[in-house]
């Protein structure tokens, strides 16, 4: 059936726009004969957000950690003292396979309620073969939107292994194959940091994970200079996220490549630590999206509204370039550049209805949602 969604005010553009959505749910110029006709009153539409790096899957709370962030103590401090990762590690070791399916459900809502139409989810706080897979046979695929799944058994070295190198060896042979072979997840992520895993081995992990078949994204200099960016770089990843601690070389090197910038101002926030350089990076021609980092620990927050403002307010950057990140950016970082996050002929129709001006967009904390979310022309329920 053809539908033909008339009186859509696109974004920045003062008149008016009638499209048509195909039986595929792919946009087509309006000119085509039609089925259908929906009016949308001159509302403000939207692509569909694009989240590109949640952690959404975890068991558990790491409230008890908050009182020693706000009083300045460091991630590896507090990592040392039991919290961080591995507290989150026990907590989702302990919860059923049930019960995390119907936790994820709740988070997953509330990222569709805010027009998220494309959400990628990390597993991570496994750690082992047998919670990591069933953290990723938890995230629904039958939810009403695209979810990509990525691997991020690299995030933090188990107690159990005597190293960072010797886990990475461990999950190359008998992680990576298991998780391919059940089809669980597309993309392979890892945390490059001092302390954690270091350059040389994070690289002969990520070309294993490529051979493999993987896409790639890292975790790169977010406490520290440690060589994420430019790993990304090298190996051709989708995306290094965080980006903070780089300097005018990496800014270079991701200007020269396809690799995305993702930058997570909420985790800057709650770390009181330093922000991307945002301006310096769009300003050399680097890709850049935007995401909410949801996590227990150091982004435990899903609002879009305020990634974008503290991208608009400690990031300089302006609300088309929020819009940009949040959209096209984000869905490059995914690799889905060529099918969402534009509202063209030959792209999907994920899109989202707004009862609001352009200029309140991305400002409001807490109080940004669309009266309507349509993934493939088909509008989702939202609570």
């Amino acid at each position: 059936m053809k539908t033909l969604f008339k009186n859509a005010k696109f974004y920045n553009r003062s008149q008016k726009s009638d499209f048509v959505v195909d039986d595929q749910g792919l946009i087509q110029h309006s000119s085509l004969s039609v089925d259908q006709e929906i009016d949308l009153g001159g509302r403000l539409v939207l692509p569909g957000f694009v989240e590109c790096h949640t952690h959404t899957v975890f068991g558990g709370s790491r409230g008890f950690e908050m009182e020693m962030k706000f009083q300045g103590q460091s991630y590896q401090e507090i990592s040392k003292k039991g919290g961080g990762i591995l507290s989150t590690v026990q907590a989702t070791r302990e919860m059923s396979l049930s019960d995390l399916t119907s936790l994820n459900r709740k988070r997953i809502q509330n990222f569709i309620d805010q027009g998220v139409t494309t959400l990628e989810i990390k597993s991570g706080y496994g750690l082992d073969l047998e919670t990591e897979i069933k953290m990723l046979k938890s995230i629904p695929m039958n939810t009403g939107i695209e979810i990509v799944r990525t691997f991020l058994g690299a995030h933090a070295k188990p107690l159990s292994a005597s190293s960072h190198a010797e886990y990475l060896k461990d999950l190359a042979e008998n992680y990576l194959p298991e998780i391919k072979k059940r089809n669980l997840a597309e993309r392979v992520d890892i945390f490059v940091e001092s302390g954690f895993f270091e350059y040389t081995d994070a690289k002969k992990y990520l070309q294993t994970a490529k051979d493999l078949g993987f896409d790639l994204t890292i975790h790169a200099d977010q406490l520290s200079l440690s060589g994420g960016t430019k790993l990304a770089c090298e190996l051709g990843a989708r995306s290094a996220d965080h980006c903070i601690q780089i300097s005018d070389q990496e800014i270079s090197s991701l200007a020269k490549s396809n690799t995305v910038a993702v930058l997570l101002p909420a985790a800057d926030l709650y770390l009181k630590c330093a922000y991307p350089p945002a301006r310096k990076l769009i300003d050399a021609g680097v890709q850049i999206a935007l995401s909410t980092d949801f996590n227990p620990g150091t982004s435990p927050t899903q609002d879009l509204a305020l990634i974008g403002m503290l991208a608009r307010r400690e990031m300089k950057m302006t609300l088309d370039e929020v819009i940009f990140a949040y959209t096209a950016g984000a869905a490059s970082a995914l690799g889905r550049q060529n099918r969402i996050g534009k509202l063209v002929p030959g792209y999907q129709a994920d899109f989202t209805v707004w009862d609001l001006p352009e200029s309140d967009l991305f400002l409001k904390i807490g109080d940004q949602r669309p009266t309507a979310v349509y993934k493939l022309g088909q509008q989702l329920k939202i609570s």
